[in-house]
């Protein structure tokens, strides 16, 4: 049986890697996900550096001369505001205009609350941090004024804050490296599904549509054999293209400055054979069930299309956690996909690899993929999936 196996896995290696389109298609999706991650940090990272910097147009700064001076003190970039200040903050040439009213000045004087209009463009999300920063330097400056005048009369600044709350964030660097880095485990968990996905259809449809999966079966080879030779070609790829992937992060994560967004990552050795342990035996599965798929599709089109819709399982998890975290439990890790997104997870975030939650998810995907082989080997047996009827 050993000797069947190795004979149909040489042989799909042999007309896989004669196919150079479509192993460029199928390397193509692990440089994919580094890059774009890559790109989206540094830009992240130019946002938080340019954030500290606001742009602030002043109408009427003349008015109020103490504030325009607090504001340059904390390094907001003040000038006055040109006649047309509403469409340059529209286009993104400012990113707010403040408008003194005229009666500052008397009621500062009085005691009264003085009025000052903050414009903005909340549709811009570019600006979005910045104009937050000022609407907290115009706070801050508020308080100060506020706990002055109340010093002035004799009065303890500390009897209008009735309770003073101070924040403890216990999350680490680690930590908040895995919140930002979120977009790791899933671009893993695509690429354990995408790196054999062309494999899968064109060992099964293909050969279907080609008319030689019939001349395959016909020599003295147990069918179990011929799918058990077809899937481990399948899974080979899945682990190149995670592996790729993996490595392809490595380096993002190296290049892009994480220190500028306040978070600490590392994916060094340790974190790296983490990650291929917990995100490997995914493979069997996925190129299991894509055999499955591969082999009751009617045509190489059909098995496309399918394969293609089935890609957006391992995105489910992701946005899930994503959009609506909750506290995992133990036995979330024996559901496929999601078991080895916690995992990563729990390694960004530098808990390193459980190896009871490993070995519960493991314990899940072999028994789910065996099922899915044994599947393929009994509709080997039909006549209308050998001739596609």
């Amino acid at each position: 049986m050993r000797r069947y196996v190795l004979a149909v896995f040489l042989k799909e290696a042999k007309d896989h890697l004669r196919d150079q389109r479509a192993l460029t298609s199928a390397l193509f999706f692990p440089l994919f996900g580094p890059v774009l991650l890559t790109i989206v940090m540094q830009v992240m990272a130019g946002w938080a550096a340019g954030g500290q910097s606001v742009k602030v147009a002043v109408v009427g700064a003349e008015r109020a001369p103490n504030l325009i001076l607090f504001l340059r003190q904390y390094g907001a970039a003040v000038r006055d505001a040109p006649l047309d200040y509403e469409r340059r903050i529209q286009e993104g040439d400012i990113d707010a205009a403040l408008v003194i009213s005229e009666d500052y000045a008397e009621n500062w004087a009085r005691g009264r609350p003085a009025t000052v209009q903050l414009v903005s463009d909340e549709s811009r999300r570019a600006s979005a941090a910045r104009v937050q920063r000022l609407e907290q330097l115009l706070a801050s400056y508020s308080g100060m004024i506020a706990a002055q005048r109340l010093m002035v009369r004799g009065v303890s600044p500390d009897l209008a804050r009735v309770v003073q709350v101070d924040r403890i964030d216990l999350a680490t660097p680690e930590k908040l490296a895995a919140l930002l880095l979120n977009m790791i485990p899933i671009l893993l968990v695509i690429a354990a599904f995408v790196g054999g996905m062309n494999v899968a259809i064109d060992a099964m449809a293909g050969e279907r549509e080609r008319g030689s999966l019939e001349p395959l079966l016909t020599n003295p080879v147990p069918r179990g054999a011929v799918i058990a030779g077809k899937w481990l070609i399948t899974v080979g790829m899945a682990c190149v293209s995670v592996v790729i992937t993996l490595v392809g992060f490595a380096i993002a994560v190296g290049q892009v400055p994480l220190e500028e967004l306040g978070v600490k990552a590392s994916l060094g050795a340790p974190e790296l054979l983490g990650i291929l342990a917990a995100i490997l035996p995914l493979t069997l599965f996925a190129s299991a069930v894509q055999m499955l798929v591969a082999t009751y599709a009617r045509s190489f089109k059909e098995a496309q299309t399918w394969l293609s819709l089935l890609l957006l399982v391992p995105t489910i998890p992701g946005m899930i956690l994503a959009f609506a975290p909750f506290e995992p439990t133990f036995g979330m890790n024996a559901v496929p996909v999601l078991g080895q997104h916690l995992l990563v997870d729990r390694i960004l975030a530098g808990e390193g690899l459980n190896g009871g939650r490993w070995l519960l998810s493991l314990a899940a995907i072999v028994p789910l993929s065996a099922l899915c082989l044994w599947v393929c080997t009994r509709l080997l047996h039909q006549e209308r999936i050998i001739f596609g009827r």
